[in-house]
């Protein structure tokens, strides 16, 4: 969460500075970066920790009504007071505006994509005691941009991710921790909240 604050700083002292973007058409074409803080409200359903992590992510859009959000997660949170997980997330979504007029402040989506998960577990006490996977993940969600200025905006979305894979089991037992690696794939969902700061960098067509 620090080095969002520092990082959000960076790109707000350039709003002052920045002149208007201009457009070559509409808003189809526009190439934006921007970082990112995120909480996953899952993670184990036995420990029910939070995790927080930071991000980075880029959009290009296609159209009036359709953007692509390409972006990149890392994520901590602790399991119990034993251990630890460390989760990252490298995705992509798809985010429709139903709702458009001209200088609005707030610019709602609806968003859906897809991403990849690798997840590391880990005794505090003991690194050698882990356990890892990689899995696939869809999401679906709602969210707006609150437009600061022609070239920047604040993202805020609620989604829902369901990931695919192998499940991986923490059991804590008399302080302990062990790792249970199930065989087959599994479902596993939780509710991830981000915020975002954007910055548009140029109009491509």
């Amino acid at each position: 969460m620090r080095n969002f604050i520092i990082l959000s700083i960076f790109f707000s002292s350039q709003l002052v500075n920045a002149q208007d973007i201009k457009l070559k058409n509409n808003q189809g074409g526009l190439l934006s970066l921007g970082v990112r803080s995120t909480i996953s409200a899952f993670n184990d359903s036995k420990t029910n920790n939070i995790g927080k992590g930071i991000g980075g992510q880029f959009r290009l859009q296609l159209s009036e009504r359709v953007n692509t959000d390409w972006f990149f997660d890392y994520l901590t949170s602790d399991i119990g007071s034993v251990a630890h997980r460390t989760d990252y997330h490298i995705g992509w979504s798809v985010l429709f505006y139903p709702y458009l007029i001209e200088n609005q402040l707030f610019k709602p989506y609806i968003l859906a994509g897809h991403c990849f998960d690798y997840s590391y577990m880990a005794d505090n006490s003991d690194k050698n005691n882990s356990a890892k996977r990689w899995s696939s993940a869809v999401q679906a969600g709602l969210g707006t941009h609150i437009n600061l200025s022609k070239r920047m905006d604040l993202s805020i979305t609620s989604q829902y991710m369901i990931h695919l894979g192998n499940h991986i089991d923490p059991v804590i037992s008399s302080g302990s921790v062990y790792f249970q690696d199930e065989v087959g794939f599994n479902l596993e969902g939780h509710l991830l909240f981000t915020v975002g700061l954007n910055y548009k960098l140029i109009d491509l067509w």
